[in-house]
């Protein structure tokens, strides 16, 4: 199939970066661009939480914050897309500019501060959904809220009937206070209350709840975020993208803008942490890894190391929804090989190899 990114992607690239974001969203909208083909071969095919993935390649937050094109990313071979961050109230965000590409670095830097339009717009979306393919949503605070929990409650409260997973994102850098409650005790008190919130919404049948956490955190904070996560309050984890680290092989003339950097320079960081996030809880929760994955072989190191889902979006920005699919054949070629069936086989089997 023609990849028309090849031929669009240098003249949406002549935009600045969010102009260039916000006329994606509306082609998608419209139905203009085309769908990828389907491939979806069994042995990429996962079950978690009691949901069927038809492959692990998933969209990360921050591209459809509104739950405008969810399933229009569906459609481009994304076996599960995450909508959001999704606050209570709207919020217009950081002033522009906000969004800066660094093509030499195949990276990208943001302080967009959580601009979206609220809860209830985005609610009503999801409920219009047909609800076929997964669709996540990552939920976040108000910029002026003090009591941090009352908003993640109110979020799931009212997107936990209308979302297949929900995520406490506490990883942004573009929220004053944010990172903050990943400390033990403010997060503890966090995944409580917003597990209660949830459990009171849906006695029964609720999604499952994820945290999705920094990759500038201390390695040492994060026995204290795995002892929280096996308390049984979390289903799952995300690790991890967006860091306001910047690494010295930067190249590009946007490096030194203030904000979140993702894309390829986390790749190695995000995926160590990844590791050692799943060595700390013994692999007895899901992880969906994030950060710098352009490739099936990225993908795929990811998934040995412990990942049992992987997203992307950085590199979409340079190489188009055409990738998707290539990630997904490459994917399935690397675990022929290695002779692994079905991609459960695959997960964490770093860590078993070296216990040998």
């Amino acid at each position: 199939m023609l990849d028309y990114y090849r031929l669009a992607g240098p003249l949406v690239r002549l935009l600045d970066a969010e102009t260039a974001h916000g006329l994606t969203v509306r082609m998608l909208k419209t139905g203009l661009v085309p769908h990828q083909p389907r491939f979806d071969p069994p042995a990429l095919k996962i079950r978690l939480w009691e949901r069927d993935f038809a492959n692990p390649v998933g969209l990360a937050a921050g591209f459809d914050k509104n739950a405008e094109v969810a399933d229009a990313m569906l459609d481009q071979g994304f076996g599960f897309v995450e909508i959001g961050s999704v606050t209570p109230r709207p919020q217009p965000g950081n002033p522009r500019p906000r969004m800066f590409r660094l093509p030499e670095d195949a990276a990208v830097i943001n302080r967009m501060g959580f601009n979206n339009q609220g809860v209830d717009a985005v609610a009503a979306r999801l409920a219009a959904r047909r609800r076929v393919g997964i669709v996540g949503a990552n939920l976040g605070k108000n910029k002026d809220t003090e009591d941090a929990a009352a908003d993640y409650e109110i979020g799931v409260a009212r997107l936990a009937p209308v979302s297949d997973y929900l995520v406490i994102n506490v990883s942004s850098p573009n929220t004053p206070g944010l990172r903050a409650l990943q400390g033990r005790d403010q997060l503890e008190v966090l995944v409580g209350r917003t597990r209660a919130a949830l459990t009171e919404a849906m006695p029964s049948g609720a999604p499952p709840l994820l945290l999705k956490i920094a990759p500038d955190l201390a390695w040492e904070d994060l026995a204290d975020i795995a002892a929280i996560a096996l308390e049984g309050t979390l289903d799952g984890l995300i690790v991890s993208n967006t860091t306001v680290a910047r690494p010295e092989t930067l190249r590009s003339g946007n490096a030194k803008e203030s904000g979140g950097l993702s894309g390829a320079p986390l790749f190695e960081s995000s995926t160590a942490m990844l590791r050692r996030m799943y060595e700390l809880t013994a692999g007895k929760l899901p992880i969906i890894g994030v950060g710098g994955v352009a490739s099936g072989s990225e993908a795929y190191v990811k998934i040995r190391a412990g990942a049992s889902l992987i997203q992307l979006y950085s590199a979409m920005v340079y190489q188009g929804p055409a990738l998707v699919t290539r990630i997904k054949h490459e994917l399935l070629d690397l675990l022929t090989r290695d002779g692994f069936t079905s991609l459960a086989e695959a997960v964490g089997v770093d860590h078993r190899e070296a216990k040998g």
